[in-house]
């Protein structure tokens, strides 16, 4: 039986762009590794809210669509995201009564923040 998400992988064409952007919107995701792996992958490791995500240098999914990453925050959370988001010019949609942040990264991975 799983005990717990070990990591999630995700394709991007620039990883360390990508991880900039999960260090920006989210202040307590760290960087943890950004260089080639044992296989010479180009990739960076961040870790957000207890899981590691794997940016693995590639092409990433061509547009958006009904799958997503959805991460638990309060509301002020959600309204500081929502403002870091302003500042680095990226697009977010609110919805369900201003309960749900919808935002994708550089390669149409969509995050959803869900203010509990």
């Amino acid at each position: 039986m799983p005990k717990a998400i070990s990591h999630i992988a995700l394709i991007v064409h620039d990883p360390d762009q990508t991880a900039r952007l999960l260090s920006a919107v989210f202040p307590d995701a760290r960087i943890l590794v950004s260089e080639p792996d044992d296989s010479h992958h180009q990739e960076a490791h961040v870790e957000l809210a207890g899981v590691r995500f794997v940016l693995v240098k590639g092409m990433g999914p061509a547009t958006r669509h009904g799958d997503h990453i959805a991460l638990a925050v309060d509301a002020a959370e959600l309204r500081a995201c929502a403002e870091r988001l302003g500042v680095l010019k990226i697009e977010y949609q609110v919805a369900r009564g201003d309960s749900a942040l919808y935002f994708s990264d550089y390669d149409n991975h969509v995050f959803e923040l869900d203010a509990t």
